[in-house]
């Protein structure tokens, strides 16, 4: 990630995450100055660290979820200069995004750092519901049952890798699962 400056940020990090806000804050410490720093800390320790960061504002919270009302509110007050950092899981950087982008911030304001688990978050493209944390591919769709193809294509809106029926041509005719690589 680069440093805006001292521009307005929205600093969110999750996990491992946590390291890449402390290299992008030890090059360049004036992007703290007007910072909202929210941290998810994912089993990981770095919480004091990132407090003594000391940026303009600093929150913890257990998961995305937990922090959704606070992320928003932090989006909806954003002004047109705010520039969003995001760190952590694929997972957590495509909800970050998504609801970002539904707020109104553009994606040249967003910047991401993935850090820690390679799972995603995959959309069915037959019945629309989304499954976190898919390590494997093909993988079974937790709302319909239909095995899915793990495509490499990211929809930005919806914050999730696309799915599709791997074996809609040839019923049964199903490849061995292999785990996703980076």
């Amino acid at each position: 990630m680069q440093s805006q400056g001292d521009a307005p940020a929205i600093l969110l990090c999750e996990g491992d995450g946590a390291l890449a806000i402390l290299d992008l804050a030890a090059r360049d410490a004036s992007v703290l100055g007007r910072a909202h720093l929210i941290h998810i800390p994912a089993g990981t320790a770095h919480g004091p660290r990132l407090r003594a960061l000391g940026a303009r504002m600093y929150h913890e919270a257990p998961s995305f979820e937990a922090l959704a009302a606070r992320y928003g509110k932090a989006l909806a007050d954003a002004t047109m200069s705010t520039r969003l950092y995001l760190a952590g899981t694929e997972g957590l950087i495509a909800k970050a995004t998504a609801a970002a982008l539904a707020a109104g911030l553009p994606h040249q304001a967003i910047q991401a750092e993935h850090r820690g688990s390679i799972a995603r978050r995959m959309q069915c493209v037959h019945c629309k519901g989304v499954t976190e944390e898919v390590t494997t591919d093909p993988f079974t769709c937790s709302h319909c049952g239909l095995t899915l193809f793990v495509r490499d294509h990211f929809s930005r809106r919806l914050g999730a890798f696309q799915g599709v029926c791997v074996d809609a041509e040839t019923p049964g005719d199903v490849p061995a699962t292999q785990e996703i690589r980076p």
